[in-house]
């Protein structure tokens, strides 16, 4: 499992996100504080609070395609 940390700031960013996510075969979860949601299901991200930052968790061993894709969503500390 791979994670990083990222920000939706809006509906666009939610759907580009989810496009994304659903051409991998992997699943992929969002956390946010104690709610863990597929990050294929976009009414499942608009659940969330999207002012706060989001864990991403790739379940697979190679999610490098996967996070150089969404590296615009990206939060750097």
């Amino acid at each position: 499992m791979q994670t990083v940390t990222i920000m939706l700031n809006s509906i666009n960013d939610v759907k580009a996100f989810v496009n994304t996510v659903n051409k991998y075969d992997f699943d992929v979860d969002l956390i946010s504080g104690r709610y863990a949601i597929d990050a294929k299901s976009i009414m499942g991200i608009f659940s969330l609070d999207l002012s706060k930052e989001i864990r991403v968790e790739a379940h697979t061993d190679d999610a490098g395609a996967f996070f150089d894709e969404i590296k615009g969503f990206v939060v750097t500390k």
